[in-house]
């Protein structure tokens, strides 16, 4: 077992391992130091390696020809196990680091059984490193196992702690949710524009105006990284009592008078008392708005938010490169970033370059957007979302009411007039972490053959000219055509990961990520791909690139496979040989296996399908102890909150 630490730049690779016992075979303990010279070979030399395990052999005492791998203060009369030992040790440069320090025989001794006592687990590093271990022995009294007791070893990095950049300093556009805060926006961006209500037709000149109104107004963030403080109940009591503390004890340092010093602690307990208080009722007004719908919904924002604060999802600052080797620094962070998703989203999969038949385009009359079209979109779209590259959220547009219903009302109708969009509507990606159909209810007495197909990236890896073929085929009018083509045209993003946001690259294969439009569009590219092989539900059943094909027998949903994966691949969309499965719901006998192209499709007994699990033998006790853990997982977030 192996587990891989990243201390302020500097890699840890903490390795375990159990050899066999003395009575074994030879050939099984060859095979464990075959494995273990697999594993500590597989580690970067410009890591550091800490082997701990119990090697079930003596090094003996005395170093006499192995001085370069071990000290002096080894424990028992060197054995054929112990022997290999030191070989690894050799092999891998490294140092057996509990024979360096003198201990008393109670500190050497890691096994005790009856009247047995002897040292039989060690510890391993390189030899480089050993000057930054400066102590190992057996802390008395701890057990690990039943004979066995534990080893510590104390080792000091020695690290250049790096300066954490500043985070990306943002506008408060939250505070919008007060309405004062409001109209205060309102009344500053009517000054903005010289005592206007309209907002100029621009999008440029109106899109700084907001963003500046709202750093004047709103104020920014202070651009340090938040640190983990319970400060949700401040007010400007606490903040108050808080500063003239500081002015005290700043005062105090400068002259150590008795009278600054009583001043210093007066205003020390006034602090408290005013934190107290504020405490108090801050809690006071929690407990009563829980009895009200917003407040129900603030309690659930809550606990949602302290379950990612729980995840390491937006603290992931090192990956690996091609190589496997860990990267570490922001830079070739950002450098990987980058070129794996330039990579990803501008490579195509095989397909047949010249489609035979052709497509009319649907030249037709395209309606004008209208205000009330605007106004139904702005009322559904969700507050609290993160901002476009813009940095306008939606909150701004809800604020700004019925200016903001006829400025964006004439921007999407000159956009729709003109085919071409602002240069600045441009994306951003996020890696975030992918986890991974609900199947109808079936008749019991009969058996039923279901493969999970899945698309080997199936957003990166959709052709724009098969996007533009599938909307005319699908009777889209050509002027919306033309206006998505210009959207993908000259098509530039930029990665923004925890270390920071990579340059500038182009896009040139594959849907926008983030996009609203991208799931539209790839239901369309789906639905034509596979217009003469689908079936009608429950024999396949779709959800964006998540597709089930069923059958009474495994010959038919073999065959239909086939026919689905000929439909995808030949315009590009390639199956998964690895991750599509096949599962026999309600197997009586050995229904053998489904092949796809000659390789045997993985078989499974549950699937996870749209987040529910399916089972083979048709139950469903595993979803509902799921869905009852995770309901309880809810409220016990819940509960910390409170």
């Amino acid at each position: 077992m192996t587990l891989k630490l990243e201390i302020e730049g500097v890699m840890l690779n903490v390795v375990s391992g159990y050899a066999p016992q003395v009575g074994c075979e030879l050939e099984e303990k060859e095979r464990f130091w075959s494995e273990s010279d697999k594993v500590i070979e597989s580690i970067p030399t410009g890591e550091r390696v800490v082997m701990g395990a119990d090697f079930n052999g003596h090094v003996g005492e005395g170093n006499t020809g192995d001085e370069e791998v071990m000290g002096k203060f080894g424990g028992k009369e060197r054995n054929l196990e112990g022997q290999m030992v030191v070989d690894f040790a050799k092999r891998m440069d490294m140092g057996v680091v509990n024979t360096y320090f003198q201990k008393r025989e109670e500190h050497r001794v890691t096994y005790k059984s009856g009247g047995r006592r002897t040292q039989v687990d060690y510890i391993l590093c390189r030899r480089g490193n050993l000057k930054e271990i400066s102590d190992c022995k057996v802390v008395v009294g701890e057990s690990v196992a039943r004979h066995h007791r534990m080893v510590v070893c104390r080792m000091t990095l020695m690290v250049c702690k790096k300066k954490r950049s500043k985070i990306e300093k943002k506008t408060k556009w939250w505070k919008l949710k007060k309405e004062e805060c409001c109209e205060e926006f309102r009344q500053k961006l009517r000054q903005a524009l010289g005592g206007q209500v309209v907002l100029p037709d621009d999008w440029e000149t109106t899109a700084e105006v907001i963003r500046e109104t709202g750093r004047k107004v709103l104020g920014v963030s202070s651009g340090r990284r938040k640190e983990d403080k319970e400060t949700w109940w401040w007010n400007e009591e606490v903040q108050d009592s808080i500063q003239r503390k500081w002015l005290a004890k700043k005062k105090w340092d400068m002259d150590r008078t008795e009278e600054n010093r009583q001043e210093y602690k007066e205003l020390q307990r006034r602090v408290k008392r005013e934190v107290s208080k504020a405490k108090q009722k801050a809690y006071d007004e929690l407990y009563t708005r829980l009895d009200t719908r917003e407040g129900e919904k603030d309690l659930y924002r809550l606990a949602r938010q302290r379950d990612q604060d729980g995840k390491d999802v937006k603290q992931v600052r090192v990956i690996k490169d091609r190589d496997g080797r860990m990267l570490t620094s922001e830079d070739s962070v950002q450098r990987r970033w980058k070129e794996y998703i330039e990579e990803l989203m501008n490579e195509e999969n095989e397909r047949e370059k010249k489609r035979v038949e052709g497509v009319n385009s649907v030249e037709q009359k395209v309606d004008k957007i209208r205000k009330d079209e605007v106004r139904k979109a702005l009322k559904r779209m969700k507050s609290g979302k993160a901002v476009a590259p813009d940095d306008i959220p939606v909150e701004v547009w809800k604020c700004l009411g019925q200016a903001a219903e006829e400025f964006l009302t004439s921007l999407f109708n000159r956009v729709l007039e003109s085919e071409r969009m602002p240069e600045k509507w441009r994306s951003v990606l996020a890696p975030i972490f992918k986890n991974k159909c609900d199947v109808q209810s079936w008749d019991g007495q009969r058996e039923l053959h279901c493969v999970f197909v899945d698309l080997e990236k199936a957003y990166d890896r959709v052709s724009r000219e098969e996007l533009w073929y599938c909307m005319r085929k699908s009777g889209v009018a050509e002027k919306y055509v033309r206006v998505v083509q210009d959207m993908y045209e000259r098509s530039r993003t930029v990665v923004r990961c925890a270390v920071g946001q990579t340059e500038e690259f182009k896009v040139e294969v594959g849907l926008h990520q983030g996009s609203t439009l991208s799931p539209f569009l790839f239901a369309i590219v789906m639905d034509q791909l596979s217009e003469e092989v689908r079936q009608a539900s429950p024999w396949t059943m779709k959800f964006a690139d998540d597709i089930v094909i069923c059958s009474e027998s495994r010959e038919q949903v073999e065959e239909s496979l086939e026919r689905w994966r000929f439909a995808l691949e030949r315009r590009g969309m390639k199956v998964s040989r690895s991750k599509t499965e096949y599962m026999c719901v309600n197997e009586r006998e050995g229904s053998g296996t489904v092949g796809l192209q000659g390789e045997e499709v993985k078989k499974v007994q549950e699937f996870k399908c749209l987040g529910s699990t399916v089972q083979s033998n048709g139950e469903c006790g595993k979803e509902v102890k799921k869905r009852v853990q995770a309901g309880w997982n809810g409220w016990r977030k819940v509960s910390g909150v409170l």
